[in-house]
């Protein structure tokens, strides 16, 4: 069973590298804020780096504006028509002479230009906010003349260095390398993407990693028997890591959020958002109470014994249900709480209900009723699975 958050605790919130993927990490913030959230430290490398500094920062608004409309261009030397094609993979509109001539470019600049990124890390960061932040702010970035990691604890940190660290962290192999007081760095993420490490071996015990899947390592950590880490994960592909496409971003945030509120509000489910007090018992009696010609049809279905009338509704529970928990890959320890969720929203994706809302039980399935009579009557028809599931979902004694 899914544990409570506990919001009395304070956390440290460790953020992952991955480009622009971190508009996820934005979302999830968001959930943070709106749900009371304590966070006490935060470590990130590369793009979990520069949320971090936000996060330091304080001002949510500021950074989602910054985030939902950032461009290609705001982060390298690039064309965002041409970069939107590409990315896109929009070949036949694109300007072959312009992008064979801006790689050239690329190559004998020894890779891409940041200036962009620079110039965008001097307007919104904050060194001061930062050091003077009651959220502590650690970064990683790794030292290519001495092949190690560094960790750069803001407090302790020059403050007009800061800023310089937050773009030697997010130094990807491809980006052109230009020193920073002397020396060279590379992308933080490349050796060690997910910090967790940088918390535990501060003390901290309570932690919230922020996983966006990221190009790089994840180093191997032993986590202490005390330590208890929570994990906010996408479900879904985020993107590419150089993919700075408006839409996709703001789509990021949205599902950052929601997944943020999945794991603070304990909600249900894997691919929708439900809050629910339903207890096993109760949903157990839901698949009791199925109508008997969908449980019989269920068990022809599976080419299982419906004859038996007396046995309809043992045989519905044992090995019908077995089945669809078999079919739904919900693993051996299924549960019928589970089971039900899962049924509930197979019919709310076949019927298309919209994704991103939190929904109680009771307001997704009066959606799906109603959503299934209405294209019933339009003479719609579903695969002969997904009808079963409906009619179940749907049809009770």
């Amino acid at each position: 069973m899914d544990k409570d958050f506990d919001f009395n605790k304070e956390y440290g919130v460790v953020l992952e590298g991955g480009g622009a993927k971190g508009a996820y990490q934005i979302g999830v913030w968001k959930a943070f804020i709106e749900c009371g959230v304590k966070i006490k430290v935060v470590s990130g490398v590369s793009v979990g780096a520069l949320n971090g500094a936000l996060m330091c920062m304080g001002n949510y608004e500021d950074a989602e504006n910054l985030w939902s409309n950032l461009t290609y261009s705001d982060i390298m030397s690039v064309n965002d028509e041409q970069m939107d094609k590409l990315m896109s993979r929009n070949l036949k509109d694109l300007n072959i002479k312009e992008i064979t001539k801006d790689a050239s470019k690329v190559i004998s600049d020894g890779g891409i230009d940041i200036t962009p990124l620079r110039n965008l890390i001097d307007t919104w960061v904050d060194e001061e906010k930062i050091k003077n932040s009651e959220i502590e702010f650690i970064m990683g970035t790794f030292l290519v003349s001495k092949l190690k990691e560094v960790e750069i604890s803001a407090k302790e940190a020059e403050s007009s260095y800061l800023k310089d660290y937050l773009l030697a962290s997010a130094y990807l192999p491809a980006f052109r390398n230009e020193k920073l007081h002397g020396k060279k760095y590379l992308d933080g993420g490349m050796f060690n993407n997910v910090p967790v490490d940088m918390l535990i071996n501060r003390g901290y015990k309570d932690i919230i990693v922020v996983r966006i899947y990221g190009i790089g390592l994840e180093k191997p950590v032993k986590i202490p028997k005390d330590v208890n880490i929570i994990q906010i994960a996408p479900r879904i592909d985020l993107g590419g890591i150089l993919e700075f496409n408006t839409d996709k971003i703001r789509r990021n945030i949205n599902i950052g959020y929601y997944d943020g509120l999945r794991c603070l509000k304990s909600l249900k489910g894997k691919i929708y958002y439900i809050e629910s007090d339903m207890t096993e018992e109760r949903c157990a009696e839901c698949f009791v109470n199925v109508a008997e010609a969908v449980k019989m049809a269920f068990l022809e279905y599976y080419k299982l014994d419906y004859l038996n009338t007396k046995l309809l509704t043992r045989r519905f529970l044992e090995q019908v249900c077995s089945n669809l928990a078999t079919s739904l890959r919900l693993g051996k320890e299924w549960t019928y709480l589970d089971l039900y969720i899962s049924l509930v929203e197979l019919c709310a994706k076949s019927l298309q209900i919209p994704k991103y809302k939190v929904y109680t039980v009771n307001q997704m399935l009066n959606m799906i009723q109603e959503r299934y009579y209405r294209m019933m009557k339009k003479g719609y028809r579903f695969p002969l699975f997904h009808e079963l599931v409906l009619k179940m979902i749907t049809i009770h004694e």
